[in-house]
């Protein structure tokens, strides 16, 4: 795996940092140089990710916890950056996701979606705020096109994922007196992940949702990794408050063909 930036002897944390998209934006920072701190809610898949990542370079470490446990986040921040120093780049990563349709959505469901994307995401960066580097310490959040755009069978993910975008701008704001800098990246229909196989189930509507990005193609994990990369690097110290679409130009108006086969394959319509 090669790369054009260079991270060598910087901490990177990344929270939900085991798999799929936060996976693969982990490893590139290793293959970079970076000294690289994971964290997610199962310790197997904890030990899993760090063996990928040493094989990429020698210093990596994972933690298990869940971002919706305020105080085990502290604690996890701080285990961390006694091993590795503190922290030049956060990337914040933890997502929760289900299609349903508003009105099939209980409570719980809907304030569980809540809690790991949004709640969770406070967490963390509020959590990390004090073992940032200070100035030129970098906050990148993964986003959703869901904060922005409606969708059907997303009502919660909108909601939360409008309120990490929000959780951004106003980190930005307040945080950039201290030399912070906080950006959202808004990944669309990336290939080989979770998101996608759930959002388009069936051969057909992965096709259809292929054909509805003007580029063509779906993306890859390489593409948000070299977005949160370039937001970290020297080349983007003054970008901040940012929402930044790596999609393709989908987000310009594919979800119109994602609602309809969405809604064929979820409701036969």
């Amino acid at each position: 795996m090669s790369t054009p930036f260079d991270f060598t002897g910087q901490h990177v944390f990344v929270s939900g940092g085991t798999s799929g998209i936060n996976l693969g934006v982990a490893e590139a920072f290793a293959a970079a140089g970076a000294k690289v701190s994971v964290l997610s809610r199962k310790q197997d898949k904890v030990d899993a990710a760090v063996a990928k990542l040493k094989a990429l370079g020698p210093d990596a470490q994972g933690f298990a916890g869940d971002v919706r446990d305020a105080a085990r986040i502290e604690a996890v921040f701080a285990e961390a950056v006694a091993s590795f120093g503190e922290i030049d780049v956060l990337i914040s990563g933890a997502a929760g996701n289900f299609p349903a349709p508003a009105l099939g959505i209980s409570p719980n469901g809907f304030k569980s979606v809540v809690d790991i994307d949004l709640l969770g995401t406070f967490h963390v960066v509020k959590g990390a705020f004090p073992h940032m580097k200070k100035p030129g310490g970098s906050i990148v959040n993964i986003s959703a096109p869901q904060a922005y755009i409606p969708m059907d069978f997303q009502m919660h993910v909108c909601a939360a994922k409008a309120g990490v975008d929000m959780i951004t701008r106003v980190g930005a704001l307040e945080w950039g007196s201290f030399g912070l800098r906080l950006n959202s990246v808004v990944p669309g229909p990336i290939e080989d992940t979770e998101g996608m196989a759930r959002l388009a189930p069936t051969p057909e509507a992965a096709e259809a949702t292929r054909q509805s990005v003007p580029l063509g193609r779906y993306g890859t994990k390489a593409d948000i990794a070299n977005t949160c990369m370039f937001l970290a690097s020297p080349y983007a110290t003054y970008i901040s408050g940012a929402i930044i679409p790596v999609d393709g130009g989908w987000s310009l108006g594919g979800v119109a063909a994602m609602s309809a086969t969405m809604k064929r394959a979820f409701m036969g319509g």
